[in-house]
This record gives C-alpha cells, sequence and structure tokens, in this order.
C-alpha cells in the first residue's frame, strides 16, 4: 500500500465509484463521499493527507469546502478538480491554500503524479512545524 490516505470529494457518482476503484487499484488507502458536507464529517473520522475536491458541487461548494478543511485541518492538502472555463475557480482556490488543481477528465497517471507531491509537500510541512 502507498504511504499516503486520500479522499476525493465529487457529487458526479460514476466519476466518483470510477476515480475511487482506479486509485484502489493502484494500491492507495481512498475513500469517496459526493459533497462538501459529508467531506468535513469523513474527515473527523478518516483522517488524510490528501483530499481531491471538485470546485463545482451543489450545496457547499468546493471553494468553501477547501476553506474549511485548511481552517481545520491545515496540514491536508487540497487538489481541486475544475471542469472547463473554470480555470479561475483554481487559480481562486489555490490563493486559499490548495495544493494545485487539474483540470476534468485528469489522466490517472497525473492525478496520482500530483497526489504524490501533494504528500511529500504535507509531510515537509508538518516536518518543519515540529
Amino acid at each position: 500500500m502507498m504511504p499516503y490516505k486520500v479522499l476525493v470529494v465529487d457529487d458526479e457518482l460514476d466519476f466518483l465509484e470510477t476515480i475511487v476503484k482506479r486509485l484502489e487499484r493502484r494500491r492507495i488507502t481512498v475513500t469517496g463521499v459526493a459533497s462538501g458536507e459529508e467531506a468535513l464529517k469523513q474527515l473527523e473520522t478518516f483522517p488524510v493527507d490528501v483530499v481531491i475536491l471538485d470546485v463545482k458541487m451543489p450545496g457547499m461548494d468546493g471553494l468553501e469546502t477547501l476553506r474549511r478543511i485548511k481552517r481545520r485541518w491545515p496540514f491536508v492538502e487540497v487538489i481541486l478538480l475544475t471542469g472547463h472555463g473554470s480555470v479561475e475557480s483554481g487559480i481562486q482556490g489555490m490563493e486559499l491554500g490548495a495544493y494545485d488543481y487539474v483540470m476534468k477528465p485528469a489522466k490517472l497517471g497525473d492525478l496520482i503524479a500530483k497526489v504524490e507531491q501533494a504528500y511529500e509537500r504535507k509531510r515537509l510541512r508538518e516536518k518543519q512545524s515540529q
């Protein structure tokens, strides 16, 4: 198993199930939820290193979810998933503390590379804070 844990948050259930299964096949410990509210609840009981977070969701959107994650779990790294035409949301998310953003549909290899980079940054930040 990979040394890091990932939470995927996306309201498109087909996409969510597919990405979770594909990450599991790569031996990554991963769980998926369909909303920002569920993500915050999940983080209370299932600590993760990296969150892959869709920006556009009903209810609490990705940017608000990002704000709350960073406020409560400042070391958790967040990679935003943005659709075409919403690059501004990705940039805004990075200003709010996201590690990076990826355009949908993302190639799995590219997404995993970003997750691994985000995990390394989290480890370094935790080590520097000690």
